[in-house]
């Protein structure tokens, strides 16, 4: 078989070669303007570029994606560092200028909390009001306020209370002076209410219980009323605290009322007051304290320690527990026929979390 060749022109070569050429040497045969000027393209093309994915941030990639347990908590720790850093460095930097500036300095910002952003109550009481002091003057309470009678209180239970209620009831008899304990028997209130006023007791405490812990109370002031019905939580005894002082004596404690700022609260207030004698017995150095934050009402009893002539310590005694108010009765407890003057309605009144009723 014959092979024969076939000759390429060199034509054809070149048109290739010059095909190529031109491409190359358009853009250097061009002005160093025109040069500049695709210089200038392309970096507008990148920087929109990077506008694009700065405009994407942040991204959508979270820790929680983490399937890796140990990596996830990792890289969440990782964060928590670096977020507390960023803030002690803007702390230390905020401190700086103001030990420049000195006097010159801006005030510095209030936090903003639930207490301080609260929404206006129009019931809340001015000491100047003439129409409170009339109130007061002339209200359930008065004859305590005015010295005419000395509390005298009696605690019981639900039916058949469990030991720790009782011991709750033990103990919160060492605190309100004049207070004594009686067992229920099964007896109605209604019955044991005309007993109480026989004999002389100008409050009733019930004590009731809910698998074997306290759950509410009810503190009706005799012989007139009001009634107040009270959920109890967070019940805590004196075995059950840390570094608790010795058992109170049987000196009567000073009193303080904290945040009981609206008419309601007042009467709140007034109704806890009525509990203890009017004349503290400073010697014992007691103190029990009614204090009321978002319409929690936190019960804490103490005994401060003269340190030296400038500082004080306390040291808490015993029992603790909170209450949260769920109806207000005018008269002694009657559950079916009697008026009520405030009720909780949770929905309602629990729908803005900077409204509070006390």
């Amino acid at each position: 078989m014959d092979i024969t060749e076939v000759p390429v022109s060199p034509d054809k070569k070149g048109k290739k070669k010059k095909n190529k050429k031109p491409k190359k040497t358009s853009v250097s045969q061009e002005g160093n303007g025109e040069s500049s000027g695709v210089e200038k393209m392309e970096e507008d093309v990148k920087m929109e570029k990077s506008e694009a994915a700065e405009s994407a941030f942040p991204p959508t990639f979270s820790v929680s994606e983490i399937k890796n347990k140990q990596r996830r908590h990792l890289m969440f720790m990782k964060f928590k560092q670096e977020k507390r850093k960023q803030k002690m460095q803007l702390k230390k930097k905020k401190k700086k200028e103001r030990e420049a500036l000195g006097d010159k300095a801006p005030p510095k910002e209030v936090p903003k909390t639930i207490e301080n952003q609260r929404v206006y109550d129009e019931t809340t009481v001015d000491p100047e009001d003439e129409e409170v002091a009339f109130d007061e003057g002339t209200d359930e309470f008065s004859a305590y306020f005015n010295g005419l009678t000395n509390p005298k209180v009696l605690i019981t239970t639900s039916d058949r209370p469990r030991g720790r209620t009782v011991r709750f009831c033990e103990q919160l008899a060492t605190v309100i002076p004049n207070a004594h304990v009686y067992y229920r028997r099964g007896l109605a209130l209604k019955r044991v209410i005309p007993q109480c006023v026989a004999r002389n007791f100008t409050y009733l405490m019930v004590i009731n219980e809910d698998r074997k812990v306290p759950n509410g109370l009810v503190l009706c002031h005799l012989p007139d009323g009001p009634t107040a019905h009270f959920k109890v939580s967070s019940v805590r005894l004196r075995k059950e605290m840390r570094r608790r002082g010795k058992d109170p004596t049987e000196h009567s404690p000073e009193v303080i009322l904290n945040n009981f700022s609206t008419r309601l609260g007042h009467s709140i207030g007034r109704l806890f007051a009525a509990l203890f004698p009017q004349d503290p017995q400073f010697v014992g150095r007691q103190v029990a304290t009614f204090h009321n934050q978002r319409d929690f009402i936190f019960f804490r009893f103490h005994r401060y320690i003269f340190k030296n002539e400038k500082k004080v310590g306390i040291q808490e005694l015993g029992p603790r527990f909170t209450l949260k108010l769920r109806s207000l009765q005018k008269g002694t407890f009657d559950s079916k026929f009697g008026e009520y003057e405030w009720v909780l309605k949770r929905h309602e009144m629990d729908a803005c979390r900077r409204k509070f009723q006390l």
